[in-house]
C-alpha cells in the first residue's frame, strides 16, 4: 500500500515508518520539521520505498495515498503551551484537511488523539464512553480541546460525508527518539538522572501515569488501522499504573544515579491519575502491551546516554 504519515519525523511517526516500510509498503512522510526531526528518519534514507514531503498540516494538500496517518500536531506541554494557537491551527485544521484529502482519493484516515481529553478524569480508569473534565480555558486547554475538536471533526465526516475513519486515543508513550528537551516525564526523569541532577517531581508524586513502549503503541495503530467496520475511539496505552515518585525511583535504581527527589508546585490542571482501560482494544483489536516498563525504560537510557553530555537541562513539565 501507499501510506501517507503527516507528523512522521517525529516520535512515534517515525517509530510507524520504520515498521511500515519494514512491512514492504510505500511510506509518504509529511512534516514541517516544526516538533519532528529529520535524525529521527536519517536511517530511513535510503529506501526506494519513502519519500518525504516538508509541508505544514494546516495547508491543504494533494497526494495519492491508500491510507493516511494523521499524527502531525505539537504533542508536549513546552511545545504547544510555547505556540498555543498554532496548536489549535494543527489540532482543527490538519484534520480538516486529511479529512477533504481521505475524502476525495477514498482512503481511510486515522485521527492521532489522546488520552488528554479526558482532562482531569473524574472517572477511573477512563473507558472511551467517558466524556472527560477538561477546562476549556487553561494553559493546557490548546492541545486538550483542540485534540476533542479534531475527534468531533472525524466522526462529523464519518457520518455526513462518508470518510472511512479511525479514532485511536493515545496514551502516554515513551521510548528511543523521545526529544530531550520536551519535557515529558521519561525523558526528563532519564536526562536528569544521567547527568546527577536532582529528579524534579511537580506535586507530591502520588499522581499517577501509564506508559506504553512505542513499540507496542505502533503495532496497536497498525492493528486499529486494518481493521474493518471499525471507527473507534479505542484507547491505546498500557494499564500497569504507576505514581510518579515510583517512576523516579525506578530511573534512579536502573541507571545507577545519585541523583535525588525534589518536590516542586504542581501546574494548574495537571491531571491527578491516567489509566486507560483497554478492553476495547483487546477484544476488537486483540491488542494488549507486551513491553513492561522494567524492559522498556533501559532502551530508554541507552539511547539518552550520549545526550546526557550535553550542558542544559531540559525544561521541566510533567506529562
Amino acid at each position: 500500500m501507499k501510506i501517507l504519515i503527516t507528523g512522521g519525523a517525529g516520535f512515534i511517526g517515525s517509530h510507524l515508518a520504520e515498521k511500515l516500510l519494514a512491512k514492504g509498503h510505500f511510506v509518504i512522510i509529511m512534516d514541517n520539521f516544526h516538533t519532528g526531526t529529520k535524525e529521527n528518519i536519517r536511517h530511513l534514507l535510503g529506501s526506494p520505498y519513502l519519500d518525504i514531503v516538508r509541508h505544514d498540516i494546516t495547508q491543504p494538500y494533494r497526494i495519492e495515498a491508500d491510507m493516511i496517518y494523521n499524527l502531525a500536531c505539537p504533542a508536549s506541554p513546552i511545545h504547544y503551551q510555547r505556540s498555543p494557537v498554532r496548536t489549535v491551527e494543527a489540532c482543527v485544521m490538519g484534520p480538516i484537511n486529511a479529512l477533504a484529502l481521505a475524502h476525495d482519493i477514498k482512503a481511510r484516515v486515522l485521527q492521532a488523539s489522546t488520552s488528554e481529553i479526558y482532562g482531569n478524569p473524574a472517572v477511573h480508569p477512563q473507558k472511551e464512553d467517558y466524556w472527560g473534565n477538561v477546562n476549556p480555558i487553561g494553559t493546557r486547554s490548546c492541545y486538550d480541546e483542540g485534540k476533542r475538536v479534531a475527534e468531533t471533526l472525524f466522526f462529523d465526516f464519518h457520518r455526513e460525508a462518508g470518510v472511512d475513519i479511525r479514532v485511536a486515543r493515545i496514551f502516554n508513550t515513551y521510548g528511543p527518539k523521545m526529544s530531550p528537551d520536551d519535557g515529558r516525564v521519561v525523558s526528563n526523569f532519564v536526562l536528569q538522572a544521567l547527568r546527577g541532577d536532582p529528579i524534579t517531581i511537580y506535586g507530591d508524586g502520588a499522581q499517577t501515569r501509564s506508559f506504553c513502549y512505542v513499540t507496542d503503541m505502533v503495532d496497536g495503530l497498525i492493528r486499529l488501522m486494518h481493521k474493518d467496520d471499525f471507527t473507534g475511539p479505542v484507547n491505546l496505552g498500557n494499564p500497569d499504573e504507576r505514581t510518579i515518585k515510583e517512576i523516579a525511583e525506578l530511573i534512579v535504581k536502573l541507571t545507577g544515579s545519585s541523583s535525588k527527589i525534589i518536590f516542586k508546585a504542581l501546574p494548574k490542571d495537571d491531571p491527578e491519575r491516567r489509566n486507560p482501560d483497554i478492553s476495547l482494544a483487546k477484544n476488537v483489536l486483540d491488542w494488549e502491551p507486551k513491553v513492561s516498563l522494567e524492559e522498556g525504560l533501559p532502551e530508554v537510557i541507552d539511547y539518552f546516554r550520549p545526550l546526557a553530555k550535553a550542558n542544559s537541562s531540559p525544561e521541566k513539565m510533567p506529562r
